[in-house]
């Protein structure tokens, strides 16, 4: 869905992080959205994924923490240096990729920006009455937003600044699986990477974990054909295109954002074949059942494809 919005505030939470409140301009409600939803923000360059953070129950604004990215691609650095209160802005969504499954506990690791999903869940988590533990990590104190906010969750929360602590001690963290239990975690690739590891004698489907940034593609590139179930139209993808490319190039509108596998919106049901996910939304299951596929990156196993378009 597209938004028109308006910056309502912008504060600066934490050393290289402001909080945007978003609202639209004539001051209707936004869409709902649930914990571990994010929105498209069009900015100069690109899109770029962003969290919501605020209150899910709260239809008058949405909230976003961006992190300053020295080495991004421009969008962190005009958020921070010219985007100003009163300015409109462009969004798409919002989209949940990162649901809040239902759990009788739940271990939440967050790592420097990775804190902005989280939050949500943890006010949702905590309003149930149920079992949860946050681990928090960053590089330094000062650098990590909402501190001040978490401290009233008192020993359920775990902060540890890295030049403080060293990094999180997460083999004694996931060292033994537990049952029951949703592990949840949003930060850095390492610490992502590093997780995923650790969890890798856990039962399957225990740990949920959010990228926003593209996973390496170093797969082969080969060619495929991709049928369009609705018109029986059968097109060729070659090594150098992407499915995205070829069905747009044949007059076919697709929704799409990011166009490099990350926000879901050119999410495309499967209907005969067997893809190739590069993608970084679905989860392991999903995957596994291929019953849907992110067209911009993904590719294909089997000679041809069916989509549901």
């Amino acid at each position: 869905m597209s938004l028109d919005l308006v910056v309502a505030d912008k504060e600066k939470l934490a050393d290289g992080v402001v909080r945007l409140t978003l609202r639209a301009p004539d001051g209707q409600p936004l869409p709902a959205w649930e914990p571990g939803a994010h929105i498209d923000l069009l900015l100069p360059g690109g899109t770029r994924q962003y969290s919501l953070c605020g209150r899910p129950g709260d239809p008058a604004a949405y909230q976003v923490a961006v992190l300053r990215e020295p080495d991004g691609r421009g969008g962190s650095a005009y958020v921070h240096d010219e985007l100003v209160a009163g300015q409109r802005i462009q969004a798409d969504g919002p989209r949940n990729h990162f649901a809040l499954v239902d759990a009788k506990r739940y271990l939440f690791v967050a790592g420097g920006i990775g804190i902005t999903p989280i939050l949500p869940m943890i006010d949702r988590v905590a309003e149930t009455g149920r079992e949860w533990q946050l681990v928090y990590g960053g590089r330094t104190r000062s650098s990590m937003a909402f501190t001040a906010e978490l401290a009233r969750h008192e020993d359920r929360v775990t902060i540890r600044p890295q030049d403080e602590h060293g990094l999180l001690d997460l083999p004694a963290l996931l060292a033994e699986p537990r049952p029951d239990t949703a592990v949840y975690c949003c930060g850095p690739e390492p610490l992502l990477a590093a997780v995923e590891q650790h969890c890798a004698g856990w039962p399957e489907g225990a740990l949920r974990v959010e990228r926003f940034a593209p996973v390496a593609d170093d797969g082969p590139r080969t060619a495929f054909e991709v049928e369009l179930a609705g018109s029986g139209r059968v097109l060729a993808v070659p090594a150098d295109r992407s499915i995205l490319e070829v069905i747009e190039e044949s007059g076919l509108t697709v929704l799409s954002s990011c166009q490099e596998g990350t926000c879901g919106t050119c999410e495309t049901g499967v209907l005969g074949g067997t893809p190739d996910h590069r993608d970084s939304v679905l989860t392991a299951e999903e995957r596994r059942t291929a019953e849907v596929m992110m067209i911009c990156v993904s590719r294909s196993c089997s000679p041809r494809l069916v989509l549901d378009l």
